[in-house]
């Protein structure tokens, strides 16, 4: 039970993706990982020399989860739980004061592996086009009015898969694509990914041949071809924007059937896979003819992912690695060769990792804060803080040198400077 509870985690969604909806304001940080889901701080610049220091400004109780902020203009977007109901909170950035909120029943109860981690939610909401997308610990999906928090539709799937999430609870994170809105919905063995007409709910196309993963989807290029890419609870698959048909699939399992590291675009259509217990490996789909193939270009066991997505800068992958209880890492996109390691690891369970102005951010599920200076293939540390004294599962949202970070039950705004 033990080692069930240490692999299970948190599994929040770990997604990345790569087309954008609409331009959005580069300070805006709308999805999971950020406005392009590249882990990347567009807005971040430091200056020559820069030691970095941390300062703490408003502080708001917003509930239990580990759904990461949204920011949005001069908004925020939360998502989190108050007892038994579960709903989204649109605060001011500048105060965090509230500006609406709605809640709905949503009775949980995590099974016996997984009931040190709470109720949830876990996914993190998409903001595109004035409307604001939920999904929560139960599978319901939701749609608002960005701007007054009107409901616009509102699924939740009862009845049409024998479980409405899969057994850890609903994580993945929706992604936007054009005027749908994409999410693998339903529970163990039984689920779908669908894509809804954002304005309206109506169902576009439904691909229903495997239940839903931990892991969030990109939607990307491979081909000329615009697909959704993403692991699934049996497979790693690449599926039509277009009509929701299977284009390629990898069978992927990983123990407990917990798949969560989302995939990575690394460029001319070659797709990063990983999962805990499983080498990490970068295979490039091509058509051939009518049907799609898999090439598998290298794996490795140097680096393994547990929930961490690793984040693509310069020519070079980072992250967290499972290896020594938590290991930053860099290591080689074109050949999978590691090439640093932290002599010292022990970071936790997970990391949210991003990167911006020369420097890697990494925010340890222990509640400490990391940053680091690229120097050649390695990182140089030159801050830590300790910022929370719970622990934190929901990755930071920023705005050029400002963040969010959400623990236990608040949500925090920290100026780096």
């Amino acid at each position: 039970m033990h080692s069930r509870l240490r692999l299970f985690g948190i599994l929040c969604a770990l997604s990345s993706g790569l087309i954008l909806t609409k331009p959005v304001a580069a300070q805006d940080w709308t999805q999971w990982r950020g406005p392009n889901r590249y882990a990347t701080i567009e807005s971040f610049t430091a200056p020559a020399g820069w030691k970095p220091k941390l300062t703490k400004g408003w502080s708001v109780e917003v509930g239990e989860g580990h759904s990461s902020p949204l920011i949005v203009g001069d908004r925020i977007y939360i998502q989190s739980r108050m007892g038994d109901n579960e709903g989204v909170k649109c605060l001011r950035f500048a105060t965090g004061a509230p500006v609406w909120a709605d809640a709905y029943p949503a009775p949980y109860e995590p099974v016996p592996a997984a009931k040190g981690h709470g109720k949830g939610p876990k996914s993190t909401p998409v903001y595109a086009n004035g409307m604001l997308v939920t999904l929560g610990i139960t599978g319901t999906l939701t749609c608002y009015n960005a701007t007054d928090g009107a409901i616009l539709w509102r699924k939740d799937y009862a009845g049409q898969f024998p479980a409405t999430y899969p057994e850890f609870g609903a994580a993945m994170s929706p992604v936007v694509d054009r005027d749908l809105v994409i999410a693998h919905v339903g529970g163990k063995d039984n689920g779908a990914m669908v894509a809804y007409e954002m304005k309206t709910g109506k169902l576009r196309w439904e691909w229903k041949e495997d239940g839903p993963s931990y892991a969030s989807p990109i939607v990307t290029f491979i081909d000329n071809v615009r697909q959704v890419v993403t692991q699934t609870e049996h497979n790693c698959v690449g599926i039509s924007a277009e009509d929701g048909k299977l284009l390629w699939k990898i069978p992927f399992t990983t123990p407990y059937e917990q798949n969560s590291v989302s995939p990575v675009a690394i460029g001319g259509g070659k797709i990063l896979f990983g999962g805990t217990g499983n080498p990490t490996f970068l295979c490039k789909p091509h058509k051939d003819g009518d049907t799609w193939k898999v090439d598998k270009l290298w794996e490795t066991r140097d680096v393994i992912f547990y929930m961490n997505t690793p984040v693509l800068n310069g020519n070079l992958l980072y992250g967290m690695s499972q290896k020594k209880s938590g290991q930053m890492v860099s290591f080689d996109p074109d050949t999978g060769n590691l090439l640093w390691g932290d002599p010292f690891g022990r970071f936790g369970d997970n990391a949210s990792v991003f990167a911006g102005g020369g420097y890697i951010f990494a925010l340890s599920s222990k509640g400490t804060l990391f940053i680091y200076r690229k120097v050649g293939n390695k990182l140089a540390e030159v801050f830590q803080q300790q910022i929370a004294d719970t622990e934190i599962w929901a990755s930071p949202a920023h705005s050029t040198r400002r963040m969010l970070i959400k623990d236990k039950t608040n949500l925090t705004l920290w100026t780096i400077e």
